[in-house]
């Protein structure tokens, strides 16, 4: 059975001791999470300085900040992560916890176009996993299948748009794949996030349904970017296929959001143009003896990160806790995992791990959404506990 590997090693940046890593850990003896950074392989709890993940995000230049951050040594990164995973917890030891909490958490879509042709062959297979391959390859034959260089908005773009909605080959998912205005929607609410080494959850009602391996950015109410981290932007084919009305269905269910396992705030070692040129790499490992890798490289994105930024937030829509926005993904897992032509999807006991070398890396299990860990405190729980600690 594969393990997930939650090592300090695997978990952290190849830079770590450079990085200006803020987490998050549940903290039992105190009955609620902290916000923590790491030093010299201890976690530090900064909560006295800042609050919430979402005060530290917008502070003033929050890496130096959080570098000049006084705090409380509550164990070793080592330590934690082991007591990380639900099976075989000690309730009474800190665990890690996704490193958002107040943001407001959102994603865009069909920002590759590789994911773009795949969710025009959703659409048009009606959510049938079996009909996929055939789809593809007629719709290969149309438009290609390289259409990274083709800026969305362009003139270019609307040509292309005018050949194909003659060919009736037009599509919501190419509206927004080539169209001027990107998709962003919001994937779960603040607080639901998981982080690494929790279960990840899978709706049973999905039976073709894989992981999205992306960057999430962080962005200050400002709008400023402040820093990235990793995400499974967990997704549902067939219930999406079936009506992109359903895309809540498909994208907002419990453990569905992962995110971690720290987020490295941005300074002069780490800026938006590494985010630029990183490759975010995926294994997908099963009970079934069943393994599947691919990447994903932001080099290829067909918008740049910051205009996906600005579409989420400017003048016409304002985030006061800032947001996490997941990037998208160009990998679509095609490979067969059971029947010639049935193409991937997951089943329960998948480990999952998505990982960069400037980000570390991120792993989950998946499990049925029912079987996960309830998502029981919210921000009105925050609030009460960081009252009672004085900290409001």
């Amino acid at each position: 059975m594969p393990s997930l590997d939650l090592s300090a090693t695997a978990t952290l940046p190849v830079d770590a001791d450079a990085a200006a890593l803020a987490g998050r850990v549940w903290r039992p003896e105190i009955g609620g999470p902290a916000v923590v950074t790491l030093r010299g392989g201890q976690v530090v709890d900064v909560t006295r300085s800042f609050p919430t993940s979402r005060d530290l995000c917008e502070s003033h230049e929050p890496a130096a900040a959080l570098r000049a951050a006084d705090g409380e040594a509550i164990g070793s990164l080592a330590d934690i992560l082991a007591n990380t995973p639900v099976d075989g917890r000690d309730p009474k030891r800190p665990w890690l916890l996704s490193p958002l909490d107040l943001q407001a958490v959102k994603a865009a879509g069909v920002t590759f176009a590789v994911s773009m042709l795949e969710r025009v062959i959703e659409e048009k297979a009606r959510g049938n996993p079996a009909a996929a391959a055939t789809i593809r390859a007629e719709i290969g034959k149309l438009i290609g299948d390289d259409l990274s260089k083709l800026k969305p908005g362009s003139p270019e773009a609307m040509r292309l748009k005018e050949v194909l909605i003659k060919q009736g080959a037009w599509s919501q998912y190419l509206e927004v794949g080539i169209g001027p205005d990107a998709e962003i929607f919001t994937k779960a609410p603040p607080m639901s996030t998981v982080g690494t080494g929790a279960d990840a959850g899978l709706h049973p009602a999905s039976s073709w349904n894989n992981p999205e391996p992306e960057i999430v950015l962080v962005v200050a109410s400002t709008g400023a970017i402040v820093g990235a981290t990793l995400g499974n932007d967990v997704n549902l084919r067939d219930v999406e296929g079936r009506s992109a009305l359903l895309l809540g269905k498909a994208k907002d269910n419990n453990a569905a959001a992962a995110v971690g396992p720290f987020i490295r705030l941005f300074d002069a070692g780490f800026t938006l143009d590494h985010v630029r040129r990183t490759t975010v790499t995926l294994t997908v490992a099963g009970e079934d003896g069943f393994t599947l890798e691919g990447s994903s490289s932001i080099a290829k994105i067909s918008r740049d990160p910051a205009d996906l930024a600005a579409q989420m937030i400017g003048p016409h829509h304002q985030y006061p806790d800032g947001a996490a926005l997941y990037l998208g993904t160009m990998f679509a897992p095609i490979k067969d995992r059971d029947a010639p032509g049935g193409g991937f999807t997951h089943k329960y006991g998948d480990i999952v791990t998505i990982a960069a070398p400037e980000l570390g890396s991120l792993v989950n299990r998946m499990k049925r959404t029912d079987e996960c860990a309830p998502w029981t405190y919210g921000a009105s729980h925050l609030m009460r506990h960081l009252a009672g600690r004085g900290l409001l």
